[in-house]
């Protein structure tokens, strides 16, 4: 005779689980998530007595511990989404994520497997440079391929960052292969062997890939094949896309190079801000 998955009882021939034992299940981990979701972002909410509930519940609705940690990840998660629905991230909004992960004992791993714990970090610098606060938001483990300057601080640092250089080639069209015709001594007139018309070509080509690093005073390169830093002084243009920033020195023969971040909005964002303060 099988036994019921929740309860361990007998459930009946055939049968794996009791239907009230599935429906008490159910309304357990939907009471949990409710529960959890009223408290996520409210910085005065009783965070020990949500505890004491929502163990009364598991206990009564034969949720285990792996469980509702995953309910209570899922609302933290939900509860991130919401802060940044203005993109943006109030010192509340951070408080009251911190404290809910703090108070259940949920590790930053599990929390930033959709990356949501990222998202904070990068929210919570953002906010930390209009409010003109520089405190990097990023452990180095091991050294750094970077000179950082005396007072420079470190904010942010990408990996596997793929950098590319916006070149120019000339070629040709229009042109096509024809006979030569002798028109004096040494003198050669190929008719129809004109190359055609010049036209430049724009093309994106892969240089590297390696560390970007952005500190308050540069933003730095690190590969196996280039290394350099950039004054936010020295930047023309900084141009966003989905995925990295667009960068325009002010030099001679300077050409546009392209850095994919993976987050294109809090790359520019960050940088553009930086920016401006240098100026």
């Amino acid at each position: 005779m099988a036994k019921c998955i929740y309860c361990g009882q007998e459930a009946g021939f055939l049968r794996r689980k009791h239907r009230e034992c599935e429906e008490k299940h159910r309304k357990g981990r939907s009471l949990i998530y409710h529960r959890a979701k009223e408290a996520i972002l409210n910085t005065e909410a009783d965070l020990e007595g949500l505890k004491r509930e929502i163990d009364r519940i598991a206990a009564e609705s034969f949720i285990g511990e792996s469980l509702v940690k995953d309910l209570l990840v899922q609302v933290w998660e939900e509860g991130v989404t919401k802060a940044l629905e203005d993109d943006l991230l109030t010192e509340e909004e951070e408080k009251a994520l911190e404290a809910f992960r703090q108070h259940f004992g949920l590790s930053q791993e599990a929390l930033n497997r959709r990356d949501a714990y990222t998202k904070v970090a990068k929210a919570a610098l953002i906010r930390d440079v209009l409010n003109g606060r520089f405190e990097s938001r990023v452990e180095v483990v091991g050294s750094l391929p970077f000179n950082l300057q005396k007072s420079e601080v470190l904010l942010w640092l990408f990996t596997n960052v793929k950098y590319y250089q916006r070149r120019t080639r000339r070629r040709y069209v229009g042109g096509y292969q024809g006979v030569s015709v002798r028109i004096a001594k040494g003198v050669y007139y190929r008719v129809g062997a004109f190359r055609g018309n010049p036209v430049d070509v724009s093309e994106i080509v892969h240089v590297d890939t390696g560390l970007f690093g952005v500190t308050t005073k540069h933003i730095y390169f690190a590969g196996e094949e280039k290394a350099f830093r950039i004054p936010y002084k020295k930047m023309v243009t900084i141009t966003p896309y989905s995925d990295g920033v667009g960068i325009q020195r002010d030099a001679m023969n300077a050409r546009p190079q392209i850095f994919v971040t993976g987050d294109g909005w809090f790359t520019y964002n960050l940088i553009v801000n930086l920016a401006e303060m240098s100026a």
